[in-house]
This record gives C-alpha cells, structure tokens and sequence, in this order.
C-alpha cells in the first residue's frame, strides 16, 4: 500500500505542481456536491490506485478531487470507507495518510448522520465537539510508534462559535454535539439509540472517528461537520433507509459548500 501512496502523491504532483496541500476534505454519503466549487480540479479515480480499498461505495463517486478554494490547494475525498466493507479502522484511514504525505495541515471530515438529540433535525449540521468510539477498532491498534494519544482535544472547535454565527445567518441549521460511532451495516435499534442518548451521544454515524484519530496522530487540525439525515431509529415513524440518506445528502451539499469555504476563511484569518 505504501507503494500506492507515492504513486498517487507522484500523479497528484505532476498535474498540480510539488507545492504542499492546506487542507483535505472527506465527503461523507450523499455529500458530493460539496466539491463543485473546487477550482483548476483534477481527478484522480480510487480505482486507479492500489493505497485505495477496492470495495464498492454506495452514495459516494469514489475519486480523489485536487485543485483550490480561496488561495489554498485543496483534496477533497468524494467517497470514504468504512468498517462494515469488511476493512480494519487503519484501512479506511487511506485518505487522511495521503492527505498527511501531500502536506495537509487542516483536515474536514463530513459525514451524514442520525439525530438522537431532539433538536437535531434532517437538514441540520451539527459541528462535533467529541467523540464516542464503539466500532471496536482503533486505527493506531498496533501502532509501534507512540500510540498512546491524547483525543481529550481531539476536535479543533476553535472557529464552531463563528461558524454557528455564520450559519444562521445563512438560514442554516448548525448546532455542535457529540458523535456515536458503531460499526454498521445494520442501523442501530431503538434501544441501542436509548443507550447512546444516556451515553451523551448526540447523533449516530457509521464513519468519521477513525480518520478524526489518525488526523490527530499524523498532526494535523481536525474538524468535523454532520449533516444530520434522519432521526435515529425509534425517532421517528418512518423506517430508515439508505437511500433517503443519500437523497437528504444531496440536498445539504450547497450549504455544506459555504460552511466549507467560511472555515477556510476562519483559519486563514489567524494569521
């Protein structure tokens, strides 16, 4: 797999010159159109590249995107992978590793997730503060170097006041919260969303923590966006479905787009 990485670092250099990267984007379901303001872009399909898993994607395009927004040269991962693929949490971390080779210091993880707080409605972002990690995996599990990480300040909430702030002022809803992550396929039940709710969870998804943990140990900024999809199971009357996922996804990625390019702006402003 190592092989694979300078590879596609080789490929991703010769069409966009050597320079370092700012900032990787990670795409989760539905969340696609996220990358439509990416400008100069190249594309670079999974498929092409032995460092990516070879295993279907369902609601993701599967392709790496390169190019820039507001000054800064920027990857976005339009696809992510996930433990229930039958991959291990190192494995689904390849996008955060390229990332980290291709210099990114600031790394965005979006995923759609599951309300379980009352507030957190379809259509809503929801800025994660924490974590709850109940995949059963880690992806520094035999790390040799170093693998006793600090995740008490995992998440960079520095700019989620400002961000909320903007939000709303674009007609936005964006709270900050919590994240469960369990491993899937299969949506939680009823009870198991009762547990996580006692637990402090304030949404469920089946992705993010990993790469959030890796991003974290390679030194990058780590910040996450949800969009919250459907109500957890058990909280609403409709059964839940991929699809509507995915169809709810669709719907966010413009408003996603502009959170995107605030927080580059954000952190651009600190210095």
């Amino acid at each position: 797999m190592a092989g694979g990485f300078e590879q596609l670092k080789k490929a991703v250099q010769q069409r966009l010159g050597k320079a370092p990267f700012d900032l990787a984007v990670v795409l989760g379901s539905g969340l696609g159109a996220a990358a439509e303001n990416l400008e100069g872009r190249q594309v670079f399909p999974y498929g092409d590249y032995t460092c990516f898993p070879h295993t279907e994607l369902a609601g993701h395009a599967g392709q790496l995107l390169a190019g820039n927004l507001l000054g800064w040269r920027v990857l976005v991962f339009q696809g992510r992978f996930h433990l229930y693929q039958g991959l291990s949490a190192r494995k689904v971390c390849a996008p955060v590793q390229l990332a980290k080779l291709l210099g990114c210091r600031f790394l965005l993880l979006t995923n759609a997730v599951g309300g379980i707080r009352q507030d957190l409605l379809p259509g809503h972002f929801m800025a994660i503060s924490d974590h709850i990690n109940l995949l059963g995996d880690n992806p520094l599990r035999g790390q040799p170097n170093n693998p006793f990480l600090d995740l008490s300040q995992l998440y960079d909430q520095q700019h989620y006041a400002a961000l909320q702030s903007f939000a709303r002022q674009r007609g936005i809803g964006f709270t900050q919260g919590v994240l469960a992550a369990l491993p899937g396929p299969s949506y939680e039940t009823p009870a198991e969303i009762r547990a996580l709710g006692l637990l402090g969870a304030d949404a469920v998804s089946m992705s993010t923590v990993p790469e959030a943990i890796m991003g974290k140990y390679l030194g990058m900024r780590v910040a996450g966006l949800s969009y919250v999809a459907n109500r957890a199971a058990g909280l609403s009357t409709s059964p839940l479905s991929h699809q509507e996922v995915l169809a709810v996804g669709r719907s966010g990625g413009s408003a996603l787009a502009e959170l995107i390019l605030q927080l580059i702006l954000l952190w651009q402003g600190e210095t």
